[in-house]
């Protein structure tokens, strides 16, 4: 019996945050925890991050090790990309690790697996990361219809019944404001995505019902800005935005922890 990339988790622990700390990641995120620490302690001390297409866990690196520094409890989810639904069981099973209330978080198509996912009862809010955000019933392609089309999302082509992100165009379609070197691990260690997770329909949509945060990338040309501030308005998240590319979660690491903590402390 095969064991599938979506059994395992990626929990990271505070030892990798050295290797963040040598590109000088961490050294800020300590004095906010000092400070953070002085106001008293978070309601919510468990984050559970959740990745989107032509990616993988360590996505999530910038942003988790920050979050480490300020001393939660950090696990990312690695999603098969297989199907909605294995997605959100993959999420599910994380979730069911933690001890405690959890802050759920979604970049890209993460947001569709947040979504469905953290209807569970121990997540107690949601931040989206330049995320998609359906609502029950709804599949991601029918989110189209809101926003122009995203030009940069042609560099997704489809090989052996999945689809992998042209590592030419990696860089130009989703990560413009990163290093050239970055962007080229990104590409590497991408994970391609069923194209049926796109037509697949939502069965529940926790956003109803749990408070919501989104970080809205204004440079994107992955996910038109358009369409994100109208999902934003939709599930009445407290909206931050940015001037970044589709993958924020790396060039705006700041921000989305900065989004993390509110939701933390709600």
């Amino acid at each position: 019996m095969t064991t599938r990339k979506s059994d395992m988790t990626f929990t990271l622990d505070r030892r990798q945050v050295l290797a963040a700390a040598a590109a000088g990641s961490v050294a800020s995120a300590t004095a906010v925890h000092a400070k953070t620490s002085a106001a008293g302690p978070r309601k919510t001390n468990n984050v559970v991050l959740v990745h989107g297409a032509f990616a993988d866990g360590s996505s999530w690196s910038e942003v988790a090790a920050r979050l480490l520094a300020k001393g939660y409890n950090v696990s990312a989810v690695q999603n098969p990309l297989t199907s909605l639904a294995d997605d959100v069981a993959a999420t599910k099973r994380v979730l069911s690790r933690q001890q405690g209330a959890v802050v759920l978080v979604g970049h890209s198509w993460g947001g569709a697996v947040i979504s469905e996912a953290g209807a569970v009862a121990n997540v107690s809010a949601l931040v989206y990361v330049s995320a998609l955000a359906p609502d029950a019933g709804e599949a991601v392609m029918d989110l189209q219809s809101h926003g122009p089309a995203s030009p940069g999302m042609q560099g997704a082509k489809p090989d052996n019944g999945l689809l992998w992100f042209d590592p030419a165009a990696y860089r130009d379609a989703l990560a413009a404001d990163l290093p050239v070197r970055r962007t080229r691990v990104l590409a590497a260690v991408q994970q391609p995505i069923a194209p049926s997770c796109f037509g697949e329909k939502l069965s529940a949509a926790a956003w109803h019902d749990k408070p919501s945060w989104y970080l809205l990338s204004e440079n994107d040309k992955a996910l038109s800005p358009e369409l994100q501030r109208w999902m934003a308005a939709r599930i009445k998240a407290k909206i931050k935005a940015v001037p970044s590319s589709h993958l924020s979660l790396i060039s705006r690491a700041e921000d989305v922890v900065e989004l993390i903590d509110q939701a933390a402390n709600a």
